[in-house]
């Protein structure tokens, strides 16, 4: 392999991983423009030294394992947020992504990795509203209500989502004192959680609401 055709993969690796890295850093997510350089490079790398340090039979072997090894990185960025929701598994996919338009780099395959580098894009800029949209026709929300017993129990609350159109997932009430702790997972359209929210705020008898 030819040092100029080296030079241009590598120049090729950092231009995709930076391109992919600026929009999460403008996002800004933990892996960023400069993370995701080095993971484009890296496989890059990876691919190009297989070629001289591996037997034809054994190439594949080493961009598998490039794969097994970017795994530990993207579980890196994976982590349980507030209301126990877990965070970070878009940007490990990038990672993942970006580990393997690195690997096409190496391999000379360069028309299908800026194909797959456009794709991210895609993905990341133009989704979002798509996102927005599905969010809004079905979005869940958690809702945290102390309330008096048994002026209010389970069942009230159940009557007063299925009034709004709203569907309880998941929920559990706990005692606290002379109050019931009740939580919530709720999911249905935007407007109808801003219609159940209105209800609640003009409940008197309801002694805390998180929302």
């Amino acid at each position: 392999m030819e040092p100029v055709g080296i030079l241009t993969k590598l120049i090729l690796a950092v231009l995709v991983g930076g391109v992919i890295g600026a929009e999460r850093e403008y996002r800004s997510k933990l892996a960023g423009f400069r993370t995701l350089i080095m993971i484009c490079l890296g496989s890059t790398l990876f691919t190009i030294f297989s070629r001289f340090i591996a037997s034809p039979t054994e190439v594949s072997r080493v961009a598998s394992n490039v794969v097994v090894g970017i795994g530990f990185v993207g579980a890196g960025v994976i982590f349980k947020g507030d209301n126990n929701r877990v965070n970070g598994i878009t940007t490990a996919a990038t990672i993942w992504v970006t580990a393997a338009l690195g690997v096409g780099i190496g391999a000379g395959y360069y028309v299908i990795s800026f194909l797959g580098c456009a794709f991210v894009l895609l993905t990341h800029i133009g989704f979002p509203y798509l996102e927005g949209l599905i969010d809004k026709a079905n979005r869940g929300r958690t809702y945290k209500i102390v309330f008096p017993y048994p002026e209010f129990d389970e069942q009230s609350f159940d009557k007063i989502f299925k009034e709004y159109h709203l569907k309880a997932k998941e929920g559990y009430q706990s005692k606290k004192g002379a109050w019931i702790v009740g939580e919530w997972l709720v999911y249905g359209r935007q407007k109808n959680h801003d219609r159940f929210i209105q209800h609640i705020l003009q409940e008197s008898r309801i002694e805390q609401f998180d929302f």
